[in-house]
């Protein structure tokens, strides 16, 4: 390849940007209460729409249009620099009478969220589901619905059942769908699989449209709790929550992992090193926005408290930092 010396800062610079990694990035800043959705009844579950125009989170609060006994709320704010507008209930067929809790927002106005509620095609054989594992709600499978700007949200439809998909009769936690250069993968967390350990972590491939069974990865799950993972829109960062410091399983921290490509194995997860992110409360379900620069999760202050969601924040590292870790 012969690029005149313009030509090659470009293709650097397209470098530099489009394999991000979280050494690209400083450290996170000391989470805030997102004071906008947080009420005195639960909340938790957070995560940015892909445009981060929207909020997304789960809550049991007593408000017009609740219909569960968890169920998910959606916020809007007009620019990334905005606050956040009021939270509505995003109302029948996504919620129901049952938990509706780890919503993920996708391209295309498309919804995956974990819901408890017993359809005719669910993984758990009879009426009533399986025993929530601890510290969180009944176990459910991963659904998708479409929201139509006219005709609302499409019937969810469950992504299927092992072994031909990736839901079990056991309990499925926060989808994370991600394109990348070697194909689209759903993350999640299960304690349902031959293999499982408790909660780990694991991955499908999907293929024409289908939801492949998932395959434990190995390099982020121990025989400790590990669940709730989210993977950054690059594919190359992921975070997740697990006890696995050797606290009680009502205490999670979040653990981040990172790989320098989309076909290289995740690095060994650290906990995160901020302490005033990752506390003697619980914190779970983390999540990334877009760009990386914003991490939301859920706290626990204690066994009896409800939960409020909270969000740090972190500044891209300038250019010349960038060359400075990675180019000459």
């Amino acid at each position: 390849m012969n690029l005149r010396p313009a030509s090659l800062v470009s293709f650097l610079l397209a470098a530099a940007f489009g394999a991000a990694s979280a050494q690209d990035f400083g450290p996170w800043g000391d989470p805030q209460p997102v004071a906008a959705i947080n009420t005195a009844a639960a909340e938790g579950c957070p995560i940015e729409a892909p445009d981060g125009l929207a909020l997304y989170f789960a809550s049991n609060r007593a408000a017009p249009g609740a219909l569960g006994k968890q169920d998910i709320y959606r916020a809007h704010r007009a620019s990334v620099l905005a606050d956040w507008d009021a939270a509505e209930n995003l109302g029948a067929p996504v919620n129901t009478p049952e938990f509706d809790y780890c919503p993920t927002p996708l391209r295309g106005n498309e919804l995956l969220f974990v819901s408890s509620q017993q359809t005719a095609d669910d993984c758990f054989p009879g009426d009533v589901p399986p025993p929530p594992p601890t510290g969180g709600p009944s176990a459910g499978d991963i659904f998708v619905s479409r929201e139509d700007p006219v005709l609302g949200w499409s019937e969810p439809l469950n992504l299927g059942c092992y072994p031909l998909g990736p839901n079990t009769a056991g309990a499925e936690f926060s989808p994370s769908w991600v394109e990348t250069p070697d194909g689209t993968f759903l993350f999640f967390s299960s304690n349902g699989y031959p293999d499982s350990q408790g909660q780990d972590i694991y991955m499908s491939r999907v293929l024409a449209g289908r939801v492949l069974p998932g395959v434990r990865v190995a390099e982020l799950s121990t025989a400790a709790d590990d669940r709730m993972p989210n993977v950054r829109a690059d594919g190359l960062e992921i975070v997740f929550s697990s006890n696995r410091a050797g606290d009680t399983a009502f205490d999670q921290d979040i653990y981040v992992a990172t790989r320098p490509d989309t076909a290289s194995p995740w690095s060994p997860p650290q906990r995160l090193d901020n302490p005033a992110i990752n506390t003697t409360a619980s914190e779970t379900r983390a999540s990334l926005s877009a760009d990386g620069t914003r991490l939301y999760f859920g706290r626990k202050l204690d066994i009896n408290d409800p939960g409020d969601v909270y969000v740090s924040t972190r500044e891209r590292l300038p250019i010349d930092a960038i060359f400075a870790n990675g180019f000459e």
